[in-house]
């Protein structure tokens, strides 16, 4: 349970950060109060932190330290801190390129429940990076994310189901996903759904589509 100590602190945080935000770059008292909280500890303001140096956004530009900064948000258990450090590795954003190390850092993510954690865990047993491919594993990741609406994952599951990677090869399922992926606007899922559909009868058409609208998320949007 939150106390009202640590909810006026996060308070205090996405306050500074709306200022930041709005701020011209030489506004230094309200930077210099978030830094003061991240250095006091709070992996929120350390996030914070990071995002700026990371986006210039009031500060220069530094990827080196905004992946000190995720780093540290990370190290205290803080899902956002822990994904955006393993794509810092992943890309070799203001650190040497690792893909183990990536794929480390994101899937202490995506064991946190980050839906676009899961999903990018999910693309990298798929593409074997930074982990051996796996198929089967990617399904798994792809599927939690998929559970909580996420639209890339949605299609990645359709991906798989019409490739039949990591499961059995299934037009209606292929749809029923790129269906679920398109309604959400993700924009490679209509064309997907289209090309599968020329291989489907109208009844699998049919049976996809029933399987779509009967289909909801587990976890919210």
């Amino acid at each position: 349970m939150q106390t009202y100590k640590q909810t006026s602190k996060w308070v205090l945080v996405a306050v500074l950060f709306v200022a930041i935000s709005s701020c011209v770059p030489n506004d230094e008292s309200t930077f210099e109060r978030l830094m003061e909280a991240a250095e006091q500890g709070d992996a929120e303001a350390q996030l914070e932190l990071g995002r700026m140096y990371y986006h210039g956004r009031g500060v220069p530009q530094d990827l080196a330290e905004a992946a000190r900064w995720y780093r540290i948000a990370a190290e205290q258990g803080l899902a956002e801190g822990q994904l955006n450090i393993g794509l810092m590795y992943r890309y070799g954003q203001g650190v040497e390129q690792d893909h183990t190390r990536a794929a480390r850092w994101v899937r202490k993510a995506a064991d946190h429940g980050l839906a676009r954690a899961q999903y990018k865990l999910g693309r990298m047993y798929a593409q074997g990076e930074g982990v051996s491919q796996d198929y089967a594993e990617a399904m798994q990741w792809y599927r939690k994310a998929a559970e909580q609406g996420f639209a890339e994952a949605l299609g990645s599951l359709g991906v798989m189901y019409a490739q039949g990677q990591g499961t059995a090869q299934d037009n209606v399922r292929a749809y029923k996903w790129f269906d679920l992926a398109a309604a959400r606007g993700h924009l490679r899922s209509p064309e997907n759904r289209d090309s599968v559909a020329r291989d489907m009868t109208a009844e699998q058409i049919a049976a996809a589509q029933r399987l779509a609208r009967e289909w909801e998320p587990t976890s919210g949007e």
